[in-house]
């Protein structure tokens, strides 16, 4: 087994040497995200600066081998049967890349697993996510330098057992726009939007980058910036999210962090602060952060 993977290994390096440097992302159109659901495996690239791709940290064979199984069993019985049970699982995230085909984002042990197995395809789910050029733009279009910031994943999005929550969209969007908002967020952001801020809004998760927009627009609410797939453990990210970085800190002079419990105030060129603690009551929430960005107005 240990020669097989050290095989594996020297394939995926020859994986990483033919894309690393030349790959592009490339946006991919509704119609594309919408109805493609599978790829050939030769067209799935493991990412160049993934730690799956990392010699000595990944892949984790113990993981692979259980999928391997998997999918062996299955294909056994017949490809079908192999692809039918390689769908239970979360589809792959890839982004469509140039020369061709798509980087994984996630799923890199059942893409190896798959690729072992001889399995044809799996099945994908495509996503645009935010890119450097799409936080320039984001910021050349804004005419405020201010900004209030607020995690999706944490923040605005809610289970429906989670406290109070903005009304469903009607069908079939809601079929579509499954998240939920928290109560008060559209109120929030019109109020923010009315006195000079900025929306930032972040998420770990591999949403697309338009997706988030329509989502807030479905809504009456606007966004001003994008950020998405925030958790990518990648080198390249880490370089990429430093650019970004000093591209916001040199956009704006006042920061204001929204989250649970807690509404901080940065000052862009002194770094100093003040937080306000919220009282935790959540069908208040929005109407008590307005009531403290209200008496913050004195300071700007």
């Amino acid at each position: 087994m240990s020669g097989k993977n050290t095989q594996f290994d020297e394939f995926i390096a020859g994986e990483v040497r033919k894309y690393k440097g030349i790959y592009v992302p490339v946006k991919s159109s509704v119609l594309r995200r919408i109805f493609i659901k599978k790829a050939a495996c030769a067209k799935l690239h493991p990412n160049p600066g993934d730690e799956f791709c990392v010699p000595g940290i990944g892949p984790n064979y113990e993981i692979v081998s259980n999928y391997e199984q998997e999918f062996r069993t299955s294909l056994r019985k017949s490809y079908m049967r192999a692809y039918t049970h390689a769908d239970k699982h979360e589809p792959l995230i890839v982004e469509r890349i140039r020369p061709d085909g798509y980087l994984i984002l996630n799923g890199h042990h059942r893409w190896a697993a798959a690729v072992r197995s001889g399995l044809p395809a799996l099945p994908i789910k495509i996503v645009n996510l935010t890119q450097e050029t799409d936080i320039r733009k984001m910021l050349q279009t804004s005419r405020h330098n201010k900004r209030v910031t607020l995690d999706l994943d944490e923040v605005v999005f809610r289970a429906e057992n989670d406290g109070p929550l903005e009304k469903a969209l009607s069908f079939p969007l809601n079929r579509v726009y499954r998240e939920r908002l928290r109560l008060g967020v559209p109120a929030l952001f019109r109020f923010l939007n009315m006195n000079g801020y900025d929306i930032w809004v972040y998420t770990a998760r591999y949403y697309s980058f338009d997706y988030i927009r329509r989502l807030f627009k479905m809504h009456n609410a606007h966004v001003s910036g994008i950020v998405t797939g925030t958790a990518r453990k990648t080198q390249a990210g880490q370089e990429e999210r430093k650019a970004i970085e000093t591209l916001i800190a040199n956009k704006y002079s006042v920061t204001v962090h929204i989250d649970n419990g807690t509404v901080l105030r940065i000052a862009g060129d002194t770094k100093t602060f003040e937080e306000y603690r919220l009282s935790g009551s959540a069908a208040g929430w929005s109407g008590e952060i307005m009531d403290v960005m209200e008496a913050w107005k004195t300071h700007e």
